[in-house]
């Protein structure tokens, strides 16, 4: 369903009874609401939530921003590597701000927060910007944006800043998606070809939307004081983190519960960035005792 939030619109997914726990699901980089897959929220429906996954602003079904422009990313990159401000169009706490909407529109006062990748750090910033409204916080494969942490692989790095064939030739998009996604995935736990390249498939004919990707982009490198600020965070925090993730270093893990008092950290061996079939019983339980932690009575 399409609602209005923070003056956008978003495609919201809102699954569970009304009255269950509201778990609000925050998706990373260019990723759509579909990348939480519906196994692993039929999981969480079973574990006593209302599941609510949403399209950030610039991807999926969600307004887009075209009329913003397209940031320069080398140079973006070049300025966050000698700590010198970045201009995005947005900001990730914009991006919190829409996140708080989306509770807004579902008449929804607090709710359990996770997130992935790019949404765990909107999350650190919604839990910053709005700590009455989160009730618990699971980052998942995230980072506090600090600069003395190890960045990708080279290799990862390279098929970041790659470019399809023909960007406009859907065969040649998918086939870059493919690679990019085999490369970060997790090597315990790897996806099944058909499997994978059906889930990309899908997705891309759902959107496409490579400049909302490259705004996204700026507005992480943008984002430089949030790990100075993660010390005021009260919240329950769950960190959960594969060892063998290319893209975001397990020391990001590591570096978040340093900086979040009280937070429990869940380092998942032969995990990359993704979220394996196999240890969605893992995601649950851990996200359902942080919320424990944050109280199952008051939605």
């Amino acid at each position: 369903m399409q609602i209005s939030a923070n003056g956008l619109r978003f495609e919201v997914d809102d699954q569970g009874p009304a009255d269950a726990e509201p778990l609000l699901m925050i998706m990373g980089l260019g990723m759509q609401l579909v990348a939480w897959p519906q196994g692993l929220v039929q999981q969480l429906l079973a574990a006593g939530f209302r599941v609510i996954r949403f399209d950030n602003r610039d991807a999926g079904l969600s307004q887009h921003l075209d009329q913003l422009g397209v940031p320069n990313i080398a140079i973006a990159s070049v300025q966050h590597l000698l700590r010198l401000p970045v201009r995005s169009p947005y900001s990730l706490a914009d991006m919190a701000r829409d996140a708080l909407g989306v509770l807004d529109a579902l008449g929804l006062r607090r709710a359990h927060v996770c997130g992935a990748s790019m949404g765990g750090m909107i999350a650190q910033q919604l839990a910053l910007l709005a700590p009455e409204r989160v009730k618990s916080l699971t980052l998942m494969m995230t980072s506090s944006g600090s600069h003395r942490l190890p960045g990708p692989s080279m290799r990862v790095r390279g098929a970041l800043l790659s470019r399809p064939s023909d960007p406009h030739d859907f065969a040649a998009v998918a086939e870059r998606t493919y690679r990019l996604f085999r490369l970060i995935g997790s090597p315990a736990y790897p996806a099944p070809e058909a499997e994978l390249r059906q889930r990309i498939s899908a997705s891309l004919r759902r959107s496409n939307r490579p400049r909302g990707v490259l705004r996204q982009l700026a507005a992480i490198a943008a984002d430089t004081h949030r790990a100075g600020q993660l010390g005021r965070i009260k919240t329950p925090t769950l960190v959960q983190h594969g060892d063998k993730d290319p893209l975001i270093p397990v020391a990001a893990a590591h570096d978040l519960v340093r900086r979040i008092a009280g937070a429990r950290l869940d380092i998942i061996e032969g995990m990359g960035h993704d979220l394996p079939e196999q240890l969605w019983p893992r995601f649950v339980a851990g996200i359902r005792s942080v919320a424990e932690s944050g109280g199952l009575t008051d939605a």
